[in-house]
């Protein structure tokens, strides 16, 4: 590679052929009715509008082939979705002269919303509803979602409702909820989260509680904790958000984390031998060298996780056997193939 070139795939992404489904999977009631369907445009704006469906479907419409990469840690090149410039829809509402953030705002029971910069925007948003030559699935954003391939995908929303333009930055759902970066730009270094949540005395009382209880709120993220080695006194793990974490060589067999949000934590060769992982927030963690042996992740978010590396300085593939992971989804497709084969050979 010459010193001119870029390479197309960013630090600790790992590609797939697939379109993993991150998030909620659909909209709120009624948000699928095109007849009664329609997008706000508003905020710093001279001409406020609502577009309606037949509307949007009159507007010219062109494809754009790009590279998507996900927080959690997969990346899909040379993606081709339809649709136009938000640059080209915001013409006609005119941004005022104070505007300079936009934010969208989804139809998603949560009511997920994001903002950018209004220049970055206008120089590479899309509202976008066709993928690979077919309408988006409900799953991915039908019947419209936005696309801006620079910035991380939580930067672009499913199942957009409204657009408004501000002159300060609002911080987005993510971004409130689970301190994802603000800027997300996947190439000039780590900004996949804000730094660490807990100062040292916190993470002490952390470390050596005997009841999680009052971490386990629905707001509260434990966030890039260093908790290598870690042996928590309780075995109830549930429900706690442990996102970015390093918890490598953990004793963690027999533990209850159902329903935990474990995701991009390094779990490498921590014991998680009989630990009961249901339904947990898995994406992007990296099992490489765990002990999974009779654990279950039955029904667990497994985007871009990894239960091996492949290189040769890294520890020897977890070990799985009697590992159920009956439902889960979101698994790469040399992760899967790594869980199938092992399964068939057990």
């Amino acid at each position: 590679m010459t010193s001119q070139e870029v390479p197309r795939l960013p630090p600790g992404q790992a590609l797939t052929r697939k379109f993993p489904v991150v998030g909620e999977k659909s909209p709120e009631s009624g948000a699928l009715d095109l007849s009664a369907w329609g997008l706000a445009i508003g905020g710093l704006v001279a001409r406020p509008s609502l577009l309606r469906w037949r509307d949007y479907l009159a507007l010219p419409h062109r494809e754009r082939v790009v590279d998507i990469h996900c927080v959690t840690g997969w990346s899909r090149l040379g993606t081709r979705f339809l649709g136009l410039p938000l640059s080209e829809l915001l013409r006609e509402a005119r941004p005022t002269a104070e505007a300079r953030f936009v934010r969208f705002e989804s139809a998603s029971p949560r009511r997920h919303d994001t903002s950018l910069p209004l220049d970055l925007a206008l120089a590479d948003t899309w509202l976008v509803h066709a993928v690979d030559g077919e309408p988006l699935s409900v799953e991915h954003g039908f019947p419209l979602r936005t696309l801006t391939p620079s910035r991380y995908f939580y930067k672009s929303l499913k199942w957009l409702r409204r657009i408004e333009l501000f002159a300060e930055d609002r911080l987005g759902f993510w971004e409130r909820d689970s301190s994802y970066h603000n800027v997300g730009d996947p190439w000039p270094g780590d900004q996949r989260f804000t730094t660490g949540s807990l100062d040292p005395e916190d993470l002490a009382r952390f470390r050596d509680a005997e009841s999680f209880a009052p971490w386990r709120t629905a707001r509260r993220v434990m966030l890039g904790l260093a908790l290598p080695n870690w042996r928590p006194r309780s075995k109830d793990l549930s429900r706690l958000r442990l996102k970015n974490c390093d918890l490598r060589g953990a004793d963690l067999a027999g533990c209850d984390l159902r329903e935990a949000n474990l995701s991009l934590s390094n779990l490498r060769l921590a014991n998680l031998a009989g630990a009961d992982l249901r339904g947990a927030d898995l994406e992007g963690v990296d099992f490489s060298g765990a002990d999974l042996r009779g654990a279950d992740i039955s029904g667990a978010a497994l985007s871009a996780t990894r239960f091996f590396d492949g290189s040769k300085t890294d520890p020897e593939p977890a070990r799985v056997e009697a590992l159920r992971w009956e439902g889960a989804s979101g698994l790469l497709e040399d992760q899967e193939e790594f869980l199938l084969r092992a399964s068939r050979e057990t």
